[in-house]
């Protein structure tokens, strides 16, 4: 408003405003002292008088309309404030309930296992340069996260840590080649080493290789973690898919669909510590 009075615009209207009112009373002052001869002159006032008035009342208006729509302007601004406060409301009450479900799924993983430690973390950034799909989590060594440590989510395992800042760190997948570790089928107990290939990869597939020849794994049979390696014992890894023979040493080898859906990551845990931990490690050591 305080702009709107300092403007040129204004100005012309007060100008006009005061001729209109120094006409006005012209006419009224000399109105009253006009004889009987002067009505002519009054007649032909009269329309000039009238014309000053709608002007006049046409001012007034614009002013009340201004003031009525600068009012109107504040309340729709006090409005969409409101309106961005409860969204943000909305927002952090999602926010709040995606991580208790999150940390109720994995309630059950910790009361089964008391001696692991967990770092919880959000995936970041993907690298599209990677057939493997490894990521970026947003925790790192101020989490008391390190090389080698698994990676899980509710479904099972994810991979493991293989770059650690301090406050970030990337995951190597179960798909990629780079990751082997100790299995078993839940059901037979047959034992083998978990490995990724390209190809498999290509299908959300990983191998479960270096099976007897005398093993009974069977399609659709759970694979779970030996203990052997850098993992934990009795993780869930995946679903067996399908079944073959390796020619180049005639065991067997099964290929495996992993529990967790890789591209549909957004949250996971790093265990940072449990039982046993410190046995045999990737090239490299932790």
């Amino acid at each position: 408003m305080r702009f709107f009075l300092r403007s040129r615009q204004f100005k012309i209207i007060l100008a006009v405003f005061c001729v209109v009112v120094l006409i006005t009373l012209s006419f009224v002052i000399v109105g009253k002292h006009m004889s009987p001869q002067t009505d002519i002159a009054s007649s032909i006032a009269t329309p000039i008088r009238n014309v000053f008035t709608s002007v006049s009342n046409a001012i007034d208006d614009f002013f009340n309309d201004y003031n009525s729509g600068s009012e109107l302007s504040l309340e729709n601004a006090e409005l969409k404030s409101e309106i961005n406060e409860l969204r943000q409301q909305i927002v952090d009450y999602e926010k709040i309930t995606q991580e208790n479900e999150f940390y109720k799924e994995f309630l059950a993983i910790k009361e089964n296992n008391p001696d692991f430690s967990f770092a919880d973390a959000t995936l970041i950034a993907r690298d599209s340069d990677d057939p493997y799909g490894s990521f970026t989590i947003n925790k790192g060594s101020t989490s008391d996260i390190a090389m080698y440590d698994p990676v899980i989510t509710k479904s099972g395992i994810v991979g493991y840590v293989t770059e650690v800042g301090l406050t970030s760190c990337k995951v190597t997948t179960i798909l990629s080649p780079d990751l082997t570790l100790g299995a078993l089928d839940n059901r037979t107990n047959d034992s083998g080493i978990i490995t990724g290939s390209l190809s498999l990869a290509e299908k959300g597939l990983c191998r479960f290789a270096n099976l007897s020849r005398s093993c009974t794994v069977a399609v659709g049979d759970y694979v779970i973690t030996s203990g052997e390696g850098i993992f934990p014992e009795g993780l869930l890894i995946g679903l067996v898919d399908n079944i073959g023979v390796d020619e180049n040493n005639n065991s067997i080898y099964a290929e495996i669909k992993p529990f967790t859906e890789l591209s549909e990551i957004r949250s996971v845990m790093v265990i940072t510590s449990f039982d046993g931990q410190g046995g045999i490690k990737a090239e490299g050591g932790k």
